[in-house]
């Protein structure tokens, strides 16, 4: 038009203006405004405002800064709303700068400018860790004589309790309450958040009681981090009471109140004895499907958690039906869930088990991963097909699959199990660098077979590769020492080896000390052994079912016989855990 006539006038530039923007093309719209300038034509406000509304509403921050440029270059004067949301946008988005220097110069032109244009700013410093320049434009705002509402304090506190700085936090908590502004349930809530987030669960149940004394209502928010902490900890006894109080109060737990719960049964069971587990399992269970019945979902995690307390009781059958009749999210059971139960499976042996859960993920179209397959690895290694588990290994290293450090172990464990320590060192030596293995776990592995087989040589040299490899031996590589020494009676070297955990911060373990008490019994030195026992009571360490074994083992190669009363003594400590500093009253 502009090329072969006739020339475009303000009609022309107005109906195509309009026309891209209805399409939604507004850098195509500020194109035709730049074309209108070019020609000597003079955009009015409505269509700069109309371009500055649009732009604002769909987020292109930079567009509309043009246009406040342009509509001040023509007089124009925006409207404070809109100055307002593309400082919010700005600072939102990460641009403080812009979102500083479009203030200033706001404040420089005269704007009257309100809480609503500089809180965006002072919240983005506090939340992205700039507390000091958040200091520094606060004093800048209180020189001008701008007031602070809840909000501004709010963004302070969050600064300050983000960075740990729980004097500064309580302290603009009292200078807000003292200038007259009331601390909402965000304001709380923050504090409660951050609290939790660095463990100080006893200072947050302290301002949960504080927003009580001062008339302020908590928000489901509050109830629910509040509740993550305190089952966070085990503290199933507190969570329960605080989803009473939330209940008179008034407020219905929601699915994140229920998940939480349910997750801290589970984990509240796992600490407690086996036989607890079960009925932990089941009680969070029954919670989740009564919710189902009003309505409600439980998340994944929720599920897999359940998933894992019942195979952790090996109750199987009874996973695989909650599989079935539980209702899951949207996207249904994931890779998560199928592998809890195969894990089980192939822990405890179950065919059956392993090919229904196959049948399973095959229905759901769901492909085994990394994990599925080293499960399957570890059911071979327990039935002895090498073959089997051999091939799956190759099947993973040929199809791209990157095998973990569990999954190179799982073979490395199969062939010292099978007494191929030779192949096992070959296969160690060929892998060594892959990902993060070799781990402790892999050099342990390794030197129990060593010394199965009496290879004391091969055990010093694995000792010096682990060091050199950076790696430090954990309570398990100091009981298969300490298992190796008592072999050979140096009885006095393994206990040597105490010094040297405790040293690294080691706690030594009861299969350190069983491998001592047993060589000690086999030389006939009782009054070590009575020894040894009290100090593993001074050192909280139980003793278990092999120590028993150990205890009855003696007895039968004539124990008793021999040292009838000291062989009734350490009886009675052993089988009945009692102290031995206690005299003997029997």
């Amino acid at each position: 038009m502009k090329r072969f006539g006739p020339f475009p006038n303000g009609w022309t530039f107005n109906i195509l203006f309009n026309g891209l923007c209805a399409l939604g093309l507004l850098q195509d719209s500020f194109f035709v405004i730049e074309e209108m300038r070019l020609n000597k034509f003079v955009p009015s406000l409505s269509i700069l405002t109309k371009l500055l509304k649009k732009s604002l509403k769909s987020g292109i921050f930079d567009l509309s800064h043009k246009v406040i440029e342009l509509m001040f270059r023509y007089g124009y004067k925006p409207t404070l709303p809109a100055l307002n949301s593309l400082i919010s946008g700005f600072s939102s988005d990460g641009n403080i700068l812009e979102a500083n220097s479009l203030f200033w110069m706001l404040i420089a032109k005269g704007f009257a400018l309100n809480v609503y244009t500089y809180n965006p700013i002072l919240s983005s410093l506090c939340k992205s860790g700039q507390i000091s320049n958040a200091l520094a434009f606060l004093c800048s705002l209180r020189k001008r004589g701008f007031v602070l509402n809840a909000y501004s304090y709010t963004s302070l506190i969050f600064g300050f309790s983000r960075e740990g700085l729980w004097e500064d936090a309580y302290f603009v908590l009292e200078l807000m309450q003292s200038n007259g502004c009331l601390p909402t349930a965000v304001t709380y809530t923050v504090l409660i958040k951050f609290l939790c987030k660095y463990n100080y669960i006893e200072d947050a149940l302290r301002i949960y009681g504080v927003m009580d004394s001062k008339g302020c209502s908590p928000d489901q928010i509050t109830y629910n981090v509040l509740l993550h902490a305190l089952c966070t900890q085990n503290r199933i006894f507190d969570a329960n009471k605080l989803v009473e109080d939330m209940l008179e109060k008034g407020f219905d737990p929601d699915k994140f109140t229920y998940c939480t719960l349910a997750n801290c049964m589970l984990k509240t069971g796992i600490v407690r004895k086996s036989q607890e587990l079960l009925l932990k399992a089941l009680e969070a269970s029954s919670l989740l499907m009564h919710k189902v019945g009003e309505g409600f979902v439980p998340t994944n995690v929720t599920c897999n958690t359940i998933l894992k307390g019942l195979c952790m009781e090996k109750k199987l059958n009874e996973a695989l039906t909650f599989l079935d009749r539980n209702e899951w999210a949207r996207e249904g059971p994931d890779i998560i869930s199928f592998n809890t139960i195969l894990s089980a499976a192939c822990n405890e042996g179950y065919s059956s088990m392993i090919r229904r859960i196959f049948y399973r993920m095959e229905a759901e179209g769901i492909e085994a991963n990394v994990i599925t397959l080293t499960c399957l690895m570890k059911y071979f290694g327990k039935t002895d097909n090498l073959f089997s588990c051999y091939s799956i290994f190759t099947y993973m290293i040929n199809n791209g699959y990157n095998p973990t450090t569990v999954t190179y172990n799982v073979l490395l464990d199969i062939l010292c199990k099978k007494n191929m320590l030779e192949n096992a060192c070959k296969m160690f030596i060929r892998f060594k660098g892959s990902g993060s293995f070799p781990d402790t776990t892999s050099y342990n592995i390794l030197i129990h077979a060593a010394i199965g087989k009496s290879g004391y040589l091969s055990v010093m040299c694995l000792l010096a590769s682990m060091y050199r490899w950076g790696l430090s031996p954990d309570g398990v590589t100091y009981a298969l020492l300490s298992s190796g020494l008592c072999r050979l009676r140096s009885i006095r070297a393994a206990l040597r080896l105490e010094d040297v955990m405790i040293e690294q911060e080691v706690k030594p373990s009861v299969s350190f000390y069983n491998n001592i008490m047993d060589a000690m019994f086999r030389e006939g030195r009782l009054g070590d052994v009575y020894w040894l026992v009290h100090k593993m009571k001074i050192y909280g360490i139980e003793l278990n079912e092999a120590s028993s074994k150990i205890f009855d083992r003696a007895l039968s190669k004539g124990g008793r016989k021999r040292f009838p009363k000291a062989m009734m003594i350490l009886g009675n400590l052993i089988r009945k855990g009692k102290n031995p500093s206690d005299k003997d009253k029997s």
